[in-house]
This record gives structure tokens, C-alpha cells and sequence, in this order.
């Protein structure tokens, strides 16, 4: 009993600190290593002497939140999250202070789509130049564009550019053409299509009613693939990206980048450094990623262009899962190190960006659950790593939904569980068990400093204090046991981040790293402690540490 007093009064004292902004250094002592029950997670804090600091993110190796607006926060009572949600919501998501403590403190937000659609997910666009209405209006976003840019907060739009909705005019004109064998109509050839009989293999198109023509429509024949041998659509959605950067978005994550044109890698990624390139030269600090779902062999052809979103780290049976199940934690270090050199020369500016679940994949509690820890330390592993990390809305406090038997992605895209009143629902078509989702509400883990959202907040602040972390040069540390870690220079400074995701205490002699005399414990993450005795770090059960040189 005492232990779990003392356990639980080093976590007041952390919240405390947190909540005070900066505050004076923090000590605890390691609590004993145990095996964590089934059912009950142990009592996780994080600790750090340095959680305050003056460096402000001027690039973009930010922490990146991704919102499905639709599901996040209702502002008009309709049930439908929308852009005056995501304002009302700013002071939970960045308050504009990194250190005051108040706030989860991300520095990007990713909004899937907001454009005009018949659909819940807006993934099959009907005009790229209007906001749908059930999500606001031009001038809700251009509020939270100045509402980013005042917090310092990164805000990037999903714009879905190889297919269209089947109810966007130009698909309607595209057919009108065809139906008349107008080929002089611009939009004729708007759209890849093929005669009958004559249409590739391996890919899917649908017949255009009333002609023998057939549209091309890979994903759905609701979703028209449009076709970028035409410089006139080329022209059109080099178009839609300037004017949205015009209203002050800074960026964009572009969906499907793969199939622009079908099973050409190479000719997709000429036409991502065309796009891109065209794009920085109206904002040179725009943010790009795109969403390649492939090996790191098909990504590596397009990180030219741009940055990719990475997929051997994340889901279910990703290197990210694995370490956090207590696996050799090496085996993510040393691809993390391979992955960032060889993304740097293939553009000097290159980034890692790392995740563990989005809206198109069940969620991570599925996977690494709070109750037995995996939760925390897989955060431990992409927060405190390089790159831009993402992390799915409700992420951080444990949210669950998977499609399951209905095979449904709208099970992967449930409400925000607030917990104080908000309106939101449901997506149409859900059908996850709700007595299933996770009890403690963003309301309730506000104020809990023992909370999943207290220790992602918290995580973030450890970042944010050690540049290093993100921006440097990696080089993963050498080990002899499951504990493993890198060191990242940067500025002429440099830390080391290890990582004990075992059930057992393990060492490490910090003397191994040669070249640095890492002596200061700067942080410390996980259900335990960690102590430095001379060169030899020991780290507890799901644990790790941020070391600096004195």
C-alpha cells in the first residue's frame, strides 16, 4: 500500500508542475519492477528537469494531430463535427504557450477532408472549391488558419487528387461529352476512360450509360479517376491546391499518391515533384506528406517529392507494436536509422513520418492496450523519435473502434468522447459495440494526472524540450539486450533516448557510446524510474529516459 501512495503522490506532483507551467526540477524514486496485472495498468508518470524551454518549432518536425472532422467536435448541435468544433477546441489541441502544461500541445493538425461531398468521409470531392456546409463555411477556416498561425500550429487539409465524386460537374460534363462524341468539349478526356474491349487489366472502370466508353474508377465507380495526361486537369488542381494555400492552410496530406497513374510508380512520382515543386514555389515552407500504402522499396521512389507517411512502423504487426510488447527495441532503432539515411539522400530535407493508426485502420487501444502498458511505451517510441509523428484524434486517451464483423471503416471513425455535453455522433453506418469504448472521457482525463492524455501531454513537453530529439543526426545505439535507443545531434548537442520495454529492470553502460559523456538524466517516461550509477544507466520495467551531457 505504501508504494502505491507514494506512486500516486509523485504523480500530484508532476501534475502540479504541469499545470504551473515551469516549475522546479522533479526526482522520483524508481518504484520496484512487478508484473503488471491483466485487467489494472500500473501507475505511469513522467518526470523531467527540463520540460520548459525558449525553442519554438519553426520547421516542420512537428507532432501532427489528425482530425476526422466529422467525428471530433459538433459546435451547431446537428450531430456532424465541423471546422467551429475544431476552433472551440483549440485550447484542448495547443493553448499558444508549449510550456504552460494546459493543453496536449501538438503542433500540426491534419483535417481529412472538409470539400463539398454527398458522403460522411468526403472522400469523393464534388466541388474542391467549397466547403460542404455541414462542416462550416470559407470563413470557419480562414478562423482557424489565423488561429494556427497565432499558436504556431501547422494546419494541413486532405486533398484527395487522383479521383473526384461521380456528382462533381466535371464528371457530369465528362459524360454529357461522351454521350454526344463531342470531343471538342474540354472535359472529353477530363477523366481516363477506354474503349470497350479495350480497357487495361488489373485495374477497374464502369461503363459511362448510353456509350460504349468506359471510366476508370479503381476505388469506386463513385470515385472517377481523373486523368493527369490532360495539362488541363494538371492545370485545374495545381489550381485548387494555390487557392486553399491562399486562405491559409500550410499544407496538404495527399491521398492515394500511388495511384495518380495506376502501377507506374515512377511516372506518379514525376508528377509529385512536378506538383510539389510548383507548390513551394508559392510557399517554400509548405508541408507535404503523402499516403503511399507500400514497402519502403515503392515509397522510396516517391520521397523525391515528398515526404511519406510510414507503414512498416505502424498497425498491428508493425516494428513500432512489437518494441512496445516488450521486443527488442534495437530492431526499431536500427531501421529508424537506415530509414532516415537513406530518405536524406534521396532529398537532403527528407523526414520520417511515423504513426501508429489513422481513419483507415482499426484503432492502436486495439492493439497496444493501456491495461498492460503498451499504450505508453509505443508513445515512448514515436514521440521521443525523429520526424513528424501523427497520431489519431481520441489517440491519447485510449479511444477504441475497429471494423470488425460489419466491416465497416465508420467503426474506425467514432465520435470524440468528450464527456462534457458535446454533441457529436457516430458516423452513419456505425455498428461498433459502444459499451466497448474506452470509459474516461477527455473530460475526465484533463484532470487525472495519472491519464493517458496527461502522459501523451507530458511526452510532448519532454519533445518539445529536447530538439535534439526530432530535428538531429540518428545514429541507434549498440546493445546486447532488449533495451536499445539512439543518439541525435543537433546544433552541436546532443541526448540519448533508451527504451526498457521489457517486464524486467535492465542496465546499460552508458560508456559504450563513444564520443559522449551523456551523466544527466533529463527525463524519465514509463511505469518506472531510472537511475544513473557513474556510466551505468538502469532503467525499470517499461521505461525510458532522456539523457543530456552535463
Amino acid at each position: 500500500m505504501k508504494k502505491a501512495v507514494c506512486a500516486l503522490l509523485c504523480l500530484l506532483l508532476v501534475f502540479s508542475l504541469l499545470l504551473a507551467g515551469c516549475g522546479a526540477p522533479l526526482s522520483t524514486a524508481p518504484a520496484p519492477a512487478e508484473e503488471l496485472p491483466e485487467e489494472e495498468g500500473g501507475e505511469y508518470r513522467v518526470t523531467g528537469d527540463n520540460l520548459c524551454t525558449d525553442f519554438v518549432c519553426e520547421d516542420n518536425d512537428r507532432v501532427f494531430y489528425e482530425i476526422f472532422v466529422g467525428s471530433f467536435s459538433d459546435s451547431d448541435g446537428d450531430g456532424v463535427g465541423d471546422l467551429r468544433g475544431i476552433i472551440n477546441r483549440m485550447d484542448y489541441l495547443n493553448d499558444g504557450d508549449p510550456d504552460s502544461g494546459r493543453s496536449l500541445g501538438v503542433e500540426g493538425l491534419w483535417l481529412t477532408p472538409i470539400f463539398k461531398s454527398p458522403s460522411y468521409h468526403k472522400y469523393d470531392v464534388t466541388d474542391y472549391y467549397t466547403i460542404d456546409p455541414s462542416f462550416g463555411t470559407l470563413e470557419d477556416l480562414q478562423e482557424l488558419a489565423k488561429l494556427c498561425e497565432e499558436r504556431n500550429v501547422k494546419l494541413i487539409i486532405d486533398l484527395v487528387l487522383n479521383h473526384s465524386g461521380s456528382q462533381n460537374k466535371w464528371f457530369s460534363e465528362f459524360k454529357t461529352a461522351h454521350r454526344a462524341g463531342n470531343t471538342e468539349n474540354p472535359y472529353y478526356d477530363y477523366y481516363t476512360w477506354a474503349r470497350q474491349g479495350e480497357t487495361p487489366g488489373g485495374r477497374t472502370f464502369r461503363a459511362v450509360d448510353g456509350t460504349e466508353d468506359y471510366y476508370e474508377c479503381n476505388f469506386s465507380g463513385d470515385m472517377p479517376e481523373l486523368n493527369y495526361d490532360n495539362p488541363a486537369v494538371r492545370e485545374e488542381m495545381l489550381n485548387v491546391a494555390k487557392y486553399w494555400l491562399e486562405q491559409g492552410v500550410d499544407g496538404f496530406r495527399f491521398d492515394a499518391i500511388k495511384y495518380v497513374y495506376f502501377g507506374d510508380h515512377q511516372a506518379n512520382a514525376d508528377f509529385w515533384s512536378w506538383y510539389v515543386d510548383e507548390l513551394r514555389a508559392v510557399k517554400p515552407d509548405i508541408y507535404t506528406v503523402g499516403e503511399c500504402w507500400d514497402s519502403d522499396g515503392v515509397t522510396d521512389v516517391y520521397y523525391g517529392a515528398l515526404n511519406c507517411f510510414n507503414f512498416t512502423v505502424s498497425q498491428a504487426e508493425g516494428l513500432i507494436a512489437k518494441a512496445a510488447g516488450g521486443g527488442d527495441v534495437s530492431i526499431l532503432t536500427n531501421y529508424v536509422e537506415s530509414y532516415v539515411d537513406r530518405i536524406r539522400g534521396l532529398r537532403s530535407d527528407a523526414a520520417i513520418v511515423p504513426f501508429v493508426s489513422n481513419h483507415d485502420m482499426d484503432r492502436a487501444a486495439g492493439f497496444l492496450p493501456v491495461t498492460n502498458g503498451r499504450a505508453y511505451m509505443a508513445a515512448n517510441l514515436y514521440l521521443l523519435g525523429p520526424g513528424s509523428p501523427f497520431l489519431y484524434y481520441g489517440e491519447e486517451l485510449g479511444m477504441k473502434g475497429s471494423r470488425g464483423s460489419s466491416n465497416t471503416d465508420a467503426n474506425r471513425r467514432l465520435a470524440m468522447v468528450w464527456g462534457d455535453g458535446d454533441t457529436v455522433a457516430d458516423p452513419p453506418e456505425t455498428s461498433y459495440d459502444a459499451s466497448k469504448q474506452v470509459s474516461a472521457t477527455a473530460a475526465d482525463q484533463i484532470t487525472d494526472p495519472g491519464s493517458l492524455y496527461t502522459y501523451y501531454k507530458t511526452l510532448i513537453m519532454i519533445r518539445h524540450a529536447n530538439p535534439e530529439i526530432a530535428r538531429g543526426e540518428y545514429h541507434a545505439v549498440k546493445s546486447d539486450s532488449k533495451l536499445g535507443g539512439f543518439v541525435s545531434v543537433w546544433n552541436g548537442s546532443a541526448v540519448c533516448v533508451l527504451h526498457n520495454t521489457t517486464q524486467n529492470e535492465l542496465s546499460y553502460d552508458l560508456s559504450r557510446i563513444d564520443g559522449f559523456s551523456f551523466d544527466e538524466i533529463s527525463a524519465v517516461a514509463g511505469l518506472n524510474g531510472a537511475s544513473l550509477e557513474g556510466t551505468v544507466l538502469t532503467l525499470g520495467p517499461q521505461t525510458s529516459a532522456v539523457l543530456r551531457e552535463g
